[in-house]
């Protein structure tokens, strides 16, 4: 008798178990629906970032465009008013004095492109007492 009450307390323990797994496998299923939607926002957030670095990108190269037809058109400018009005004293001619701070400007800029360099210029921490007592021997 005591192994047929065993045999009944599993099944009913068994049958208790598959409902409530049942019961909680439906959470599940709303679990694997929000993964599935929330992986699809992230890959659609990493394609908006990509979309917003490219628009970046070409507008930056856009300005650049711009910037650089620019001082040539203004160049031309000031030369062909030269050419065209050799008399003219410099005073009165407008792009005189702009075309030589517009050089100024290009040439700040071409020295501001430069890459930092990766060593100093004389030595520095321990090795700077070590370097004087070598020169003075």
């Amino acid at each position: 008798m005591a192994w047929i009450n065993t045999l009944v307390f599993v099944i009913i323990g068994v049958v208790i178990g598959f409902i409530i797994a049942r019961l909680t496998m439906r959470d599940n299923t709303q679990q694997k629906d929000l993964k599935k939607e929330l992986e699809k926002s992230r890959y659609e957030l990493e394609q908006y970032r990509q979309e917003l670095v490219d628009h970046f990108a070409q507008s930056a190269e856009l300005l650049d465009n711009i910037s650089r037809d620019y001082s040539k058109l203004y160049q031309h400018m000031a030369t062909t008013s030269a050419e065209l009005m050799p008399n003219l004293p410099e005073q009165d001619n407008p792009f005189a004095k702009r075309i030589s701070n517009l050089s100024e400007v290009i040439d700040d800029t071409a020295s501001t492109q430069e890459p930092p360099r990766d060593y100093s210029d004389g030595a520095s921490g321990l090795l700077k007492d070590a370097e004087k007592t070598s020169k003075a021997s």
